[in-house]
């Protein structure tokens, strides 16, 4: 990693889009809808997790950038987990005899190439061979990415378009919400199959704000005619995923960074399929930088720098082994995302409203 470019922390919170759960239904959550949730005393970001029981459960993520940190639970009811990152498996224990109600370091890897990668968390159960005495659980919290936005010496400057901004061109049926936990105090929706926004820029990298709620669904991105990348707006919260579930603070719907100084058009279209699922835009954000210089992303079977390098356990864990799967290549370029921001140079903050949000639809 480049210490002197202006490199920037990027948060997922478990409940972003940009995370896949291979089967949402062995997950659970707290339900953000309900009455008397909150955030203020909670030891978890945005005060939701999600955690299984389930051996063999997934969650993956792919990401651009020479960093990562996984954030999650540790105590008596916790066992062994996987982390793999492209071909490279680790395996590690999250029991702890005494419980600790709060977010702990899982895994940090801080010498990744600069490249394209693919991020699996498994959970393994317990696993007496590596001294788990407790349960088969595992919670993630959230993760955090790094991504370089600008080389040294340049600044970088957040551009918010919300939903109403002319420059986005709509096609379809789109509907409109109002209330102050929208960004700009709107939104706009669409449960119309093939309905779609358009939108050009000129940024280093671009993401797309919206709520989750369990009646939205797949939509697809493709971004400077790039091969399309499908996500899940599905909020799979609610126990038994009730559509009055939602996600109220505006989630990460995409994100790609590392891009060049040319003018980029992005389009993102909804499946409602037979379902009529629902889509939501709340606003688009793009960091401008003030000089470009993007990486070039480095090829290679180890994702890390150094082939004898790996990832770190949190500390005081037992690393059960570390692997290398030969026939786990295939990863695609997809985003990372941009909502805690640090670099040496610069502190930007960009402020999410946690407020309820009232109900104005459906």
């Amino acid at each position: 990693m480049d210490d002197s470019a202006v490199n920037w922390n990027v948060t997922i919170d478990d409940f972003d889009s940009l995370l896949t759960y291979e089967d949402q239904a062995v997950w659970s959550t707290p339900d953000p809808s309900a009455t008397g949730f909150g955030t203020t005393n909670s030891p978890w970001l945005r005060g939701t997790f999600h955690e299984t029981k389930t051996k063999g459960a997934s969650v993956s993520l792919n990401f651009t950038g020479p960093a990562i940190y996984i954030y999650g639970s540790m105590g008596p009811t916790y066992g062994s987990y996987e982390v793999e990152i492209d071909s490279v498996q680790m395996q590690y224990s999250a029991y702890r005899e005494s419980a600790d109600n709060s977010s702990k370091l899982l895994f940090s890897a801080s010498s990744l190439t600069y490249a394209n990668h693919s991020l699996v968390l498994r959970n393994l159960g317990a696993r007496s061979d590596v001294g788990d005495k407790g349960g088969d659980a595992f919670l993630l919290d959230y993760i955090d990415a790094t991504i370089q936005l600008a080389p040294a010496g340049a600044t970088v400057k957040n551009v918010t378009y919300e939903e109403n901004d002319p420059t986005i061109t709509y096609s379809g049926t789109w509907g409109k919400n109002t209330g102050p936990v929208f960004s700009g105090g709107g939104t706009t929706y669409t449960n119309q199959d093939g309905s779609s926004f358009t939108f050009s820029f000129d940024g280093s990298a671009i993401y797309v704000l919206g709520d989750k709620k369990n009646d939205h669904g797949i939509y697809s991105v493709v971004l400077d005619g790039q091969p399309e990348v499908f996500l899940d707006g599905t909020s799979g919260c609610g126990g038994a995923f009730g559509l009055t579930c939602e996600q109220q603070v505006p989630t990460i719907k995409f994100l790609a960074s590392n891009l060049d100084s040319s003018r980029h058009t992005l389009k993102l279209t909804n499946h409602a399929g037979v379902n009529n699922s629902f889509f939501d835009l709340d606003s688009i954000v793009v960091a401008v930088p003030s000089v470009y210089a993007p990486r070039n992303l480095t090829t290679g079977s180890s994702p890390f720098v150094s082939p004898s390098t790996s990832g770190t356990a949190p500390p005081g864990a037992s690393s059960a082994s570390t692997t290398t799967n030969a026939g786990a290549g295939g990863k695609s370029a997809a985003p990372s995302s941009l909502l805690m921001m640090s670099n040496p140079l610069l502190l930007l903050t960009f402020t999410v409203l946690y407020l309820l949000r009232p109900t104005f639809r459906r």
